[in-house]
C-alpha cells in the first residue's frame, strides 16, 4: 500500500518520488543523473554479480536526501569492494543524510564538501576509506561510527567535535594504526570495538569513558598493554582482551562489579591471574582457552558464585582450586587438551576431602564435579583419559558431554543415569570398543573414527533414536543389531513417531536393498501412485584424495544436500531427486537411491528386519585411492571456545547437513515429505584413524 503510494508521487519518472527502493529505480537515477529534491531516502540492494560505475555528479541534485542505503544482495564473506564504483570521484552528498550505510563505498575520503551535521549514523562495512575527515568536524548527531573490514584506513582522526558518539566499531580495520587522543574524552561512548586490528600498538595512554559497557581489543595481536582508565567504570560489562600479548591483566579489574564477560582467549604471554579476579561478582563468563603459559586458577575462584561458564582448555594449569565446588551456578566446563589429569595433584589440592578420597587426578577431578548440580556441559576431550570414572553418572544436569580424542576402551555403565543427556561426542577414540546402554533421551551421538567400537547399545524394542554419525567405525559393518537398528527407526519415523531431525551416516559401499530406486551416479527417478506418505533417501559417497577442505561458520567441511524437483505446479507420478555438494568439489557421491514411502511398506519393514542379514551394506572397495592421511581437518572457529554450538557446529571430514525442509525446493508436497530420515553411507577409507572431530592441541 505504501509502495503503491510512493510510485503514484511520479508514475513515469523515479527521481521525483520521496523514496525509492527497486533496483531498477534506484540505478536509473543516478546512472541518467535524473534524481530531484525530491528524493529523502535511497534503498539499494544490488545483485551480487552486478557492477554499475556512476559519474562524479550522481547525487548532486538530492539536496534534501536524508537516508543512504547500498549494500549487496548477499554479499561474500571478506568481500572488500561493493559493486557501486565512481571512478571520476564523488562531488557531492546531501548535508541532510541523517543515515548512511554504504557497503564497499569505493573511495577514499568523503566528499570535501560534505558536512552532514544531522548524521546520527555511519555504516561503511568494506570501504575504500584511508581517513574520515581532516582536523576537526562537528557531527553533535552522530552515535555510531562503523567502518568494519576497511582495509584501508590507517588513523581515526579526531573525535573531539563527536561528543555524543555512542558505538565506535572498527572490526578488522587490520592497517590501522592510531586512534586519536581524543577518543579518551568521549563521555558517552558505550561500545569500543576493534577487533582483529593486527596493526593497532597502542591506545590512548588514558581513557575516561565513564558510560562504556563493551570493550572488544580481541585479534590486536600487537597490542601490549591496556589503557589506564581513570573515572567510574563500573557500567563495563564485556571486556575482550583474545588473542593480544598481554602479559598482566589491567589492575582496574576489582572495580568492574557489573563485568559479566572476560575472554582472554590465546593470550599467550599471560602467566598469572590477580587475585582481584575473585571480587568480579557479576561476572558469568570467563574464556582463558588456548593461555598456554598459565598454569594455576586464584584459589578463590569460587567466590565469583555467580560463574556460568568456565573455559580452561589447552592451557597449562595442573589443578582446580577447592573452591571450586562453590560454582552452584556453573553450567559450562571445558578442560579439552588439559594434560593435568595425569598428573600428580599439588599439596594445596590433597588437602582437601574430596581430593584425598580418590586416587587418580581425574578421580578427584570428578568428585570435585559431582557438587556442580547445574553442570549441563562438559568438555574433556583430548586428556588423554583412559579411564571415565563411575562418578560421571552422577553430573544429574548435564546435557551435553564431549569425550573426544581419549583412550579409554568402555564407559561406565551408569552413564544411564544422565537422563537429560542429549549430546555425546566420542569421535576419535581410537580403543573404544564397546557403548554401555545410554539415556533413551539422547538426540545425537558422533563416534566417528572409533575404529574399535564393535557394538552400539541399541535393541530393536527400545524406544532409543539418536541421530547417528559413525564414520569409519568399521567393525560395526558385521552388527547385525546395527543393521536392525536402522530399519527400526526407519519403520517408527514412517509411523510418525519422530517429529525431529533424524540422519545416519555410516561406513559401507552399497544402497540397502529396501530402496527400490537405485542409481549410479547423482540423480535418479521415482514413480509410482501419489498417495505416498513420504520418501526415504540414501547416498555412498566417497571423498576424493587431496581436495582441499574449506571450513564455512559452522564448521563444517562438506555440505551433502539433495533437491527433489517437480515439474510444474501439478503433482505427477514421476519425481527426480538430486544429490549435489554446496562446498565444492571434494566429496563425490557414487550411488543414491530412494524409495516412495506407503503404508504397506511398515509391514514389509517388518518383514525386512525378521529376514534380514546383512542388509546390503559392506565394505567400500574401490580402484581410487581416497586416504584421507594427507586430510587434516580444522574447526573454523577456535577449538577451544567452549564447543556451546552443539552438533551444527562440529567440523568432520565426512559431515552431512541433512537440509532443513526450508532449504529443499518441493514445490507443494512440503508437509508430505520425509526429509532428515536416510542411511546416509560414508566412505569406509576416508579417515584411516584420524578422528573426524580431530582439533589441534596447539592451536
Amino acid at each position: 500500500m505504501g509502495q503503491e503510494i510512493v510510485r503514484r508521487e511520479s508514475p513515469e519518472e523515479p527521481g521525483r518520488r520521496s523514496r525509492l527502493w527497486l533496483c531498477e529505480d534506484v540505478l536509473h537515477i543516478l546512472k541518467n543523473d535524473t534524481g530531484t529534491e525530491v528524493v529523502e531516502g535511497i534503498m539499494l540492494n544490488m545483485p551480487i554479480e552486478a557492477k554499475e560505475h556512476l559519474s562524479a555528479k550522481a547525487f548532486s541534485k538530492m539536496k534534501n536526501l536524508r537516508l543512504l542505503k547500498i549494500n549487496n544482495v548477499k554479499p561474500p564473506q571478506g568481500l572488500n569492494r561493493g559493486h557501486i564504483q565512481l571512478p571520476q570521484g564523488l562531488n557531492y552528498l546531501s548535508n541532510e543524510l541523517c543515515a548512511i550505510d554504504w557497503h564497499g563505498y569505493p573511495l577514499k575520503s568523503m566528499p570535501t564538501s560534505f558536512q552532514p551535521n544531522k548524521l546520527v549514523e555511519l555504516r561503511m562495512h568494506c570501504s575504500g576509506i584511508k581517513k574520515l575527515w581532516k582536523g576537526i568536524m562537528i557531527l553533535n548527531e552522530l552515535k555510531l561510527i562503523d567502518l568494519s573490514d576497511s582495509q584501508n584506513l590507517i588513523e581515526i582522526p579526531d573525535l573531539s567535535g563527536v561528543p555524543n558518539l555512542k558505538q565506535l566499531i572498527l572490526r578488522r580495520c587490520t592497517r590501522l594504526y592510531m586512534i586519536s587522543a581524543s577518543l579518551g574524552d568521549l563521555k558517552e561512548l558505550i561500545r569500543l570495538d576493534l577487533n582483529g586490528c593486527k596493526g593497532l600498538k597502542s591506545l590512548p595512554h588514558k581513557i575516561n569513558l565513564e558510560a562504556l559497557e563493551i570493550i572488544d581489543l580481541g585479534g590486536c595481536s600487537r597490542l601490549k598493554k591496556f589503557p589506564e582508565i581513570t573515572g567510574n567504570i563500573s557500567h563495563l560489562s564485556e571486556l575482550c582482551l583474545s588473542e593480544t600479548i598481554i602479559k598482566d591483566l589491567p589492575l582496574l579489574l576489582e572495580h568492574l562489579t557489573n563485568l559479566t564477560k572476560l575472554d582472554l582467549r590465546e593470550c599467550k604471554n599471560l602467566s598469572s591471574l590477580p587475585n582481584a579476579m575473585c571480587s568480579l561478582m557479576s561476572l558469568k563468563t570467563l574464556n582463558l582457552s588456548g593461555c598456554s603459559r598459565l598454569d594455576k586458577l586464584p584459589e578463590n575462584l569460587g567466590n565469583v558464585e555467580g560463574l556460568e561458564v568456565l573455559n580452561v582448555s589447552g592451557t597449562g594449569i595442573r589443578g582446580l582450586p577447592s573452591s571450586i565446588i562453590l560454582l552452584k551456578n556453573l553450567k559450562t566446563l571445558s578442560f579439552s587438551g588439559c594434560d593435568f589429569l595425569l598428573s600428580k595433584p599439588s599439596n594445596k589440592l590433597l588437602n582437601f576431602p574430596l581430593f584425598q578420597r580418590s586416587p587418580n587426578a581425574m578421580g578427584m577431578l570428578m568428585h570435585t564435579l559431582s557438587s556442580l548440580s547445574s553442570l549441563r556441559d562438559l568438555n574433556l576431550s583430548y586428556c588423554n583419559l583412559r579411564a571415565v570414572p563411575d562418578v560421571i553418572g552422577c553430573l544429574s544436569s548435564l546435557t551435553f558431554l564431549q569425550l573426544k580424542g581419549n583412550n579409554f576402551a568402555s564407559l561406565p555403565k551408569n552413564i544411564i543415569q544422565l537422563s537429560h543427556l542429549k549430546t555425546l561426542y566420542l569421535c576419535g577414540c581410537m580403543d573404544l570398543r564397546l557403548l554401555p546402554e545410554l539415556p533413551l533421551n539422547i538426540k545425537y551421538i558422533n563416534a566417528d573414527g572409533c575404529m574399535s567400537l564393535e557394538t552400539l547399545p541399541i535393541r530393536p524394542e527400545d524406544d532409543f533414536r539418536p541421530c547417528l554419525s559413525l564414520c569409519n567405525c568399521m567393525k560395526l559393518i558385521n552388527n547385525q543389531g546395527y543393521n536392525d537398528m536402522f530399519l527400526t527407526m526407519l519403520r517408527r519415523y514412517i509411523q510418525g513417531a519422530y517429529l525431529g531431525y533424524e540422519y545416519f551416516l555410516i561406513p559401507g559401499s552399497e544402497i540397502p536393498k529396501w530402496f527400490s530406486h537405485q542409481s549410479v551416479g547423482t540423480s535418479l527417478n521415482l514413480q509410482g501412485p501419489l498417495d505416498f506418505m513420504g520418501i526415504v533417501v540414501c547416498a555412498v559417497f566417497i571423498f576424493r584424495k587431496h581436495r582441499p577442505l574449506p571450513t564455512t561458520p559452522w564448521g563444517f567441511t562438506h555440505y551433502l544436500h539433495f533437491s527433489y524437483n517437480v515439474m510444474g505446479s501439478e503433482i505427477s507420478d514421476s519425481h527426480g531427486i538430486i544429490f549435489h555438494e554446496q562446498s565444492g568439489p571434494g566429496l563425490e557421491v557414487t550411488k543414491c537411491g530412494a524409495r516412495l514411502v506407503y503404508k504397506q511398506d511398515i509391514e514389509d519393514l517388518k518383514q525386512t528386519m525378521a529376514g534380514s542379514s546383512r542388509c546390503s551394506i559392506s565394505p567400500y572397495e574401490d580402484d581410487l585411492d581416497y586416504s584421507a592421511k594427507d586430510t587434516k581437518i580444522k574447526r573454523s572457529r577456535d577449538d577451544f571456545d567452549g564447543d556451546e554450538a552443539g552438533p551444527s557446529g562440529e567440523a568432520t571430514n565426512s559431515e552431512v547437513d541433512i537440509p532443513h525442509p526450508k532449504r529443499i525446493r518441493l514445490p507443494n508436497l512440503i508437509e508430505r515429505f520425509i526429509p532428515h530420515l536416510a542411511n546416509w553411507i560414508g566412505n569406509s577409507s576416508t579417515q584411516e584413524g584420524d578422528s573426524n572431530c580431530e582439533e589441534e592441541k596447539s592451536q
